[in-house]
């Protein structure tokens, strides 16, 4: 059996971290749903500059829209992609009772720390998607979680994004809490669904070369298990209970950024270590590929958070200051996708106006 059949039938969704259309049109995306149990599929800024750079497969609808530029072009073809791949995990989202078969949505990057605006933007999304199947990612950011909030209240189903810390992703359930008990102190149904999105990668990246080799690709995997049993501990808790009991749905704990960096250790090294039940693993697809020819998973995540405190006292003896850390990498995300998304708008324009000149077939 393979084991991403293993880690679906352990409890934990498998969700490809990537999007194109080459890989919706050829079938590809069928398949993985088919033969190798993914569930759902996440987008950022970055995946969809690279499926538009390097791709013929969206010039056709460019030419089509040529009065169009800039964000309103970009979404315009971002929703096809989100709308084919929603369609394609329907079933599964049916299945489920919804609480699997969903595809993520960012809003503009450039509204990280304007909540009214993502607001905004969240609600014209998910309208413009018109499918029950639709997630719409807000960064986590201090200024963003009050959009989470409102999001959540309004009844938008919400990826929250851009989360590094077990305090991070606390404020961000915080928020999404918050939003449901006002639903139901409105009468309205609580059963709006959402993701917490936590990186892991991320974490070794920015310490490589900084710490002795024995701690190398150490600090991601502790920081997760901390999130971990944080996670644990609200489910278990007498809030969410109470939400629970008149019909609200957990927030799943969802791991990003989980294809390995270091070419020297395993390139499933975070999904053998994250395996955990109710709980979604999103990664590239070539983590995907590799996970499928493994034949065996590692042991389950301990809702005690294992020895991830002992772990992570060796970082701070190297000197290592996560807090201080976790608040630098969702800066630098958030920087990051601004950069992703502006190059995204480049290729956008480039290509329409080589279209335009007919420069490209």
């Amino acid at each position: 059996m393979k084991a991403t059949k293993l880690l679906h039938n352990l409890g934990q969704s498998l969700w490809l971290d990537n999007i194109t259309r080459d890989l919706l049109n050829s079938g590809t995306l069928k398949r993985y749903i088919d033969e190798l149990s993914v569930t759902g599929l996440t987008s950022n800024p970055t995946i969809f500059d690279h499926a538009i750079k390097n791709s013929k497969a969206y010039d056709a609808a460019i030419r089509e829209r040529q009065g169009k530029s800039g964000e309103p072009l970009f979404f315009d073809l971002a929703l096809e992609d989100i709308i084919k791949a929603a369609d394609l995990f329907r079933p599964t989202f049916d299945q489920t009772n919804g609480v699997d078969g969903w595809v993520s949505l960012e809003v503009s990057p450039l509204l990280a720390y304007d909540a009214a605006n993502t607001l905004t933007a969240a609600k014209e999304l998910r309208a413009r998607a018109a499918r029950p199947n639709v997630f719409i990612k807000i960064p986590g950011t201090k200024e963003g979680l009050p959009a989470v909030e409102e999001a959540i209240f309004a009844g938008i189903p919400v990826n929250v994004t851009l989360l590094f810390s077990r305090e991070q992703y606390l404020a961000s359930a915080d928020a999404f809490m918050r939003g449901i008990e006002r639903r139901i102190a409105a009468g309205l149904k609580p059963d709006v669904a959402s993701v917490a999105s936590v990186f892991i990668s991320r974490w070794d990246g920015a310490v490589a070369g900084k710490v002795s080799p024995v701690l190398n690709n150490q600090l991601g995997i502790a920081m997760a298990n901390r999130t971990y049993k944080a996670y644990r501990e609200l489910l278990g808790s007498p809030r969410w209970q109470r939400a629970f009991n008149v019909g609200a749905r957990a927030q799943r704990l969802l791991w990003a950024s989980t294809g390995t960096k270091d070419p020297k250790t395993s390139d499933v090294l975070y999904i053998k270590s994250l395996a955990a039940p109710f709980t979604v693993n999103t990664m590239p697809e070539p983590t995907l590929l590799a996970l499928a020819d493994h034949g065996e998973l590692g042991s389950i995540m301990s809702a005690d958070g294992g020895d991830c405190e002992k772990v992570l006292v060796r970082f701070s003896e190297a000197g290592v200051k996560v807090d201080a850390l976790a608040a630098q990498l969702q800066v630098d995300g958030a920087k990051a996708f601004v950069k992703s998304w502006e190059e995204l708008l480049a290729v956008i324009a480039s290509k329409s106006n080589a279209l335009k000149k007919g420069d490209l077939p």
